[in-house]
């Protein structure tokens, strides 16, 4: 194999702030340390990165999510027989895809993913697309009291549903405590500064964010919904279209993803590691980037 070098990889944009499509790499190869860092800051600006045509095996799968860190077990989702820190994602006619919502990966945990590197392995003939939301665009294209009023805000992020989820499943409430008492509910900011490029961006998501705090509980649910709604945005986002062996890899601290589930009851497996992040923190010191509200037309702006 040739050794891969900086200058074979191109990186095509899929939208104009959010994913790029990279080519000239074959992810089956040990990657220089340049590459790596190539493609970690690629990741920061772009916020996520699609590679096609890599039949790694999960010892590759391992090895290249460990360039970028520590990889994490999940405690409430199926690993792969002998692999804890390989999810195995199938859903089929026994088992609909659940992951049809706007959310980050893991945003429970006191220090939540860095990101998520997911291997396509099996694909319906038509469907099964992944989206993801820019959240640092969407917080850029807020207006300035509602960032004037969420700034500095925090919310509690919990992972209630993966507890009822294994509760339904038989898990005795003795065990689901001892859960909690591991995964306790976080308190993360409401606006994250991204810890390597400094950029704000919008941390909540409607599948773990339960409310603000210190707002009493309608107030947090009206402003909440409307966050969570900035991800809705066509302008904001891009589309991936699966093949067999195509692999995504999100930023978390940036971005969200909605996977489609409009293929049932066709077959889709895939494979997910994920690297453990840092701490969420919200920065004030770093200014906010100059916007001129680059998306224009008819989106409704969130006033607070």
């Amino acid at each position: 194999m040739t050794t891969p070098t900086t200058d074979s990889i191109s990186f095509t944009p899929l939208s104009p702030t959010i994913g790029s499509e990279v080519t000239g790499i074959d992810l089956r190869e040990r990657q220089p340390d340049d590459v790596i860092a190539t493609l970690r800051a690629a990741l920061v600006d772009r916020k996520v990165l699609f590679f096609r045509n890599q039949p790694l095996t999960t010892e590759h799968h391992l090895d290249f999510g460990r360039r970028f860190g520590e990889l994490e077990v999940h405690p409430f989702v199926p690993s792969k027989p002998g692999y804890p820190e390989v999810l195995d994602i199938t859903h089929d006619e026994n088992a609909a895809g659940k992951e049809n919502l706007w959310h980050s990966d893991v945003t429970w945990r006191l220090q939540p993913s860095l990101g998520s590197i997911l291997l396509n392995k099996e694909n319906p003939g038509v469907g099964g697309d992944t989206l993801f939301a820019d959240m640092e665009a969407a917080y850029d294209g807020l207006t300035t009291e509602t960032k004037d009023k969420i700034d500095g805000l925090n919310a509690l992020h919990d992972s209630d549903g993966f507890r009822a989820l294994i509760r339904s499943r038989g898990a005795s409430e003795e065990a689901i405590a001892k859960l909690v008492e591991r995964f306790p509910p976080a308190i993360h900011p409401v606006v994250r500064t991204h810890p390597e490029s400094g950029r704000r961006s919008l941390y909540v998501n409607g599948a773990f964010t339960k409310h603000i705090v210190g707002m009493d509980q309608a107030e947090s649910d009206a402003l909440l919904q409307n966050l969570y709604r900035q991800a809705n945005f066509p302008e904001y986002q891009c589309r991936f279209r699966w093949e067999q062996f195509s692999i995504a890899f999100w930023d978390n601290r940036a971005c969200q993803h909605y996977a489609t589930s409009d293929y049932y009851p066709a077959r889709r497996c895939a494979e997910r590691v994920t690297i453990v992040g840092s701490t969420p923190a919200y920065d004030p010191t770093i200014p906010r980037r100059p916007t001129d509200q680059r998306f224009k037309g008819s989106i409704q702006r969130l006033t607070a």
